[in-house]
């Protein structure tokens, strides 16, 4: 092994953060979450199609491959008489191996059918473990657990998105604001680094709302989890597919990294994904196909529809560009900022106005209506402002989140930005900063700390912000739609 490899096992070895997190609204989980209990047949099922896949995709590798050999210029054929040299000693080490394997067996291993399982079965011997002579666990224990498992109507669950070596894990949390609870409920490992998580309560196969999470990575598919099932090894569906040459399968959707996603609530079976292939796809889940391709010039970053208006998107670029879209039309508005648009997010007591976070630490906010100038522009932090959160109830309540390590709290009620407070947490750099959505002070936020990098923090316990915002008037946000007309576009894509 190389210096190179080395170091690069040991970086990948050290890796832990969190890049993408999501809250859950009480009551939409159910109180007694379901447990997948598989049975031998189907643990045999999704190992042989878990070899199938990895088969498939070792096809493809080997396609292009071969597809990679062809375009190499064959009039460069010097040096044969070294490539001789090479393949007689390929050949020498290829019968070493098979001398090898002749003597240990090695060729009949996967043909062994006590191998099948890869010893799984035998961890199981007692159906219930209460026959187990072996396990001494106390009652009380179990009675403590089956609390922790089931949940309470007042309970937020926090989807959590976390890389930790080479695993890519998605972490359900409980959230208490009112007992103070916080704590893992259950947790899935996910195929591939997750980069944004979007709740949904629409599954084409259900006719009921449901408790779902829309997962994208670097993966161009889009995957659909049910949280309600814990123990899930597969998602409920997904969107996208890949292209596959051999079997003459045109690709479907995306083709690299998606970066961003937002359900649109008003209209329960469609969603917007922002990719790094320079596009916002609108999906119909229905029939999990896409229903609309916006082109951007790069990598769109941030998306979110608009709360109240169907039709509106609104999106961030790495061009530094921000853009609104009526989607009926896919004709647009622009405004130009300074750097990479990290965040963008509609401000849902103010709904003709958004903002937009950049990668030079600025914060703008901007009326949909005026395409020149913004209504005003922060100078938030020294680096990336990849965290932009509003109070779900407290109208003006701002929070900022950055690489430079700092979470801030301002105070935009009154039509310029006005400084309460910051904080540094402890855990690294911070990628990414949400608000609860039924407790008006509780943020969540999450870093790249080895030790540390996931926070909850009621900001109230800051005197400077309890006694800016302790008596200000909570509301609900605006539930009237606004008027039917979308703003006026100059541009079309």
């Amino acid at each position: 092994m190389s210096k190179m490899e080395k170091e690069e096992d040991v970086e990948q070895a050290s890796l832990n953060f969190i890049p993408c997190l999501a809250w859950i609204r009480r009551g939409v989980a159910k109180l007694n979450p379901e447990k997948v209990e598989l049975t031998k047949e189907e643990l045999e099922a999704l190992i042989g199609k878990t070899k199938g896949d990895l088969a498939e995709l070792d096809e493809e590798d080997k396609e292009e491959n071969e597809e990679d050999k062809e375009e190499m210029d064959e009039g460069e054929t010097g040096d044969n008489d070294d490539a001789e040299k090479i393949d007689e000693k390929v050949d020498s080490n290829m019968d070493e191996d098979a001398k090898i394997a002749a003597e240990y067996g090695l060729d009949d291993y996967d043909d062994d059918d006590d191998n099948v399982l890869m010893g799984i079965e035998s961890l199981t011997v007692f159906s219930d473990e209460k026959q187990d002579p072996y396990v001494t666990k106390p009652e009380d224990e179990d009675s403590e657990e089956e609390d922790d498992f089931n949940l309470l109507p007042t309970d937020n669950l926090i989807a959590v998105g976390h890389v930790e070596g080479d695993a890519a894990i998605l972490e359900i949390y409980v959230y208490n604001a009112e007992e103070a609870h916080l704590y893992v409920h259950h947790e899935t490992f996910l195929p591939a680094l997750p980069l944004c998580m979007e709740w949904l309560d629409f599954n084409p196969s259900e006719t009921k709302p449901g408790n779902y999470l829309a997962v994208g990575s670097m993966s161009p598919i889009i995957e659909v989890w049910d949280v309600d099932i814990v123990g899930s090894l597969e998602p409920e569906f997904c969107l996208g597919k890949k292209k596959s040459r051999k079997k003459n399968i045109p690709g479907v959707g995306h083709k690299d990294a998606v970066l961003s996603i937002s359900w649109n609530n008003r209209v329960r079976n469609l969603l917007a994904s922002g990719s790094a292939d320079h596009t916002t796809m609108l999906w119909d889940m229905n029939n999990q196909v896409v229903a609309s391709t916006l082109p951007h010039p790069e990598k769109v970053q941030s998306l979110q529809f608009h709360p109240f208006e169907i039709q509106t998107l609104l999106t961030g670029c790495c061009d530094q560009q921000v853009r609104v879209y009526d989607c009926r039309s896919e004709s647009f508005k622009s405004w130009t900022v300074e750097g990479e648009v990290e965040r963008v997010l509609w401000d849902h007591f103010n709904p003709y106005c958004f903002l937009a976070s950049t990668e030079a630490g600025h914060v703008y906010y901007m009326d949909a209506r005026n395409d020149e100038k913004p209504l005003w522009q922060l100078n938030a932090h020294t680096k990336s402002c990849t965290g932009l959160a509003l109070s779900s109830q407290c109208p003006g309540c701002l929070v900022t989140a950055s690489q430079d390590k700092n979470f801030k709290v301002w105070d935009i009620q009154s039509g310029k930005p006005n400084f309460i407070c910051e904080h540094d947490f402890k855990i690294g750099g911070i990628y990414v900063a949400t608000a609860c959505p039924d407790a008006p002070f509780a943020f969540c936020m999450g870093g790249d700390n080895r030790s540390e990098n996931f926070k909850v923090w009621d900001i109230r316990q800051s005197a400077a912000v309890l006694d800016r915002f302790e008596r200000r008037q909570l509301v609900q946000p605006l539930i009237q739609t606004c008027p039917s007309e979308p703003p006026a576009t100059t541009n079309q894509s």
